[in-house]
């Protein structure tokens, strides 16, 4: 393919599997950059320069799953597990509000006992109350990643947040692929989760007024472009508000070590394809530059950003508890203070051409043409 059928291609609006293939498979250099420019370009016509934060607070590591790939398993007997008091998480979400972040996002390790869900609950009623301002006179945005809950904890934490305007769940899927998936949650001799249940509370969120979001692992030891496609037709499918997407990466405290992961480049040069393609084809959603991609180079998270991506999440959680919430080896910026690494991230994201959207939430442009709303 020439160059210029290729930027003949990267401009149309309806895409082939054929064609989300073969943009996928791109590693010439020059090739590369002309994918990056159309989704650059897309991505300013459509969403405009802001770029949003998404303070992240990782407010547990306690998991009751087993998921293989994951580095706070339940089977991770080595792992130190913590959760942070009350006033630890308002405490974070209140800085975040102050430093004029939109929103934040709460995650933790998979559970749903009663007790766990009373403290979200009560922790989405205090960030509400304590952050409610002439800036941000709703309180700021709620990005919940708290795994699969019934409808009514949905419903009982979306009242808590006290603002459903703002209101998003990161849920991913990881894989479409039905022999990827059960490799990849089936720790302890038994597969935990199901594509099905996850999708029945994509359908519950939706219900209860949430922005929905999912994603997937890009590069899975015998995952295949066609399978990456079908993610994408599945985003489609879906009607998805947001996606995170990051480079499958390996985990000391997993349980797939012996499988290995792709070399570095060519990892990262696939995963910015996937934020690309999945700009080009979906359009207005919200996409977020995983932090995943600055543990292959330190300017991958700036990377996702040119390639399509609109949402970082800097994280908040105390420096104390970071090192016990590794999902993966070698994760960036864990002796960062917040401070530090939003002044950084600032000034790289403007050397790239992005604006922060200040004490804005950065409502999915989609979800708003949805529901019939204005940022």
């Amino acid at each position: 393919m020439t160059h210029e059928q290729l930027s003949r291609l990267l401009e149309q609006t309806e895409w082939s599997d054929e064609d989300i293939v073969r943009v996928l498979a791109l590693t010439d250099p020059e090739d590369c950059a002309l994918l990056q420019q159309a989704a650059y370009r897309r991505t300013t016509a459509l969403m405009g320069n802001n770029v949003y934060y998404r303070g992240l607070i990782e407010l547990s590591n306690v998991c009751t799953y087993d998921c293989r790939y994951c580095g706070i398993r339940k089977g991770n007997h080595a792992l130190k597990r913590y959760t942070m008091t009350l006033d630890e998480v308002v405490e974070q979400a209140v800085w975040a509000a102050e430093q004029g972040y939109g929103s934040v996002c709460l995650q933790a390790g998979e559970r749903d006992d009663p007790k766990f869900v009373d403290f979200v609950t009560r922790c989405l009623r205090a960030i509400h109350e304590a952050t409610v301002s002439d800036t941000l006179p709703n309180g700021v945005g709620i990005t919940l990643s708290l795994g699969d809950q019934t409808p009514e904890v949905y419903e009982q934490w979306a009242q808590a947040s006290g603002n459903r305007m703002a209101l998003r769940y990161l849920s991913r899927f990881e894989t479409s692929n039905p022999a990827l998936f059960e490799m990849l949650h089936t720790g302890g001799g038994k597969q935990q989760k199901t594509l099905e249940k996850r999708f029945e509370c994509f359908n519950s969120l939706r219900q209860s007024g949430y922005q929905v979001g999912t994603g997937v692992m890009i590069g899975i030891p015998g995952q295949t472009l066609e399978d990456l496609c079908k993610d994408i037709r599945l985003f489609q499918q879906l009607d998805v508000d947001m996606i995170g997407m990051g480079p499958y990466l390996m985990s000391q405290g997993g349980d797939l070590q012996e499988i290995g992961q792709m070399e570095p480049e060519p990892l990262l040069q696939l995963s910015l394809n996937m934020i690309a393609v999945v700009r080009l084809v979906m359009g207005p959603v919200n996409i977020a530059a995983a932090t995943a991609l600055q543990a292959i180079r330190d300017d991958g998270r700036e990377l996702g950003i040119m390639y399509g991506a609109n949402v970082v999440m800097p994280n908040l959680s105390p420096q104390s508890y970071r090192t016990g919430y590794q999902l993966y080896d070698n994760k960036p910026c864990v002796n960062d203070g917040p401070m530090q690494f939003a002044s950084e991230l600032e000034r790289r994201i403007a050397a790239i051409g992005r604006d922060i959207g200040w004490n804005k939430p950065g409502s999915s442009l989609r979800w708003c043409q949805r529901v019939g709303v204005e940022e």
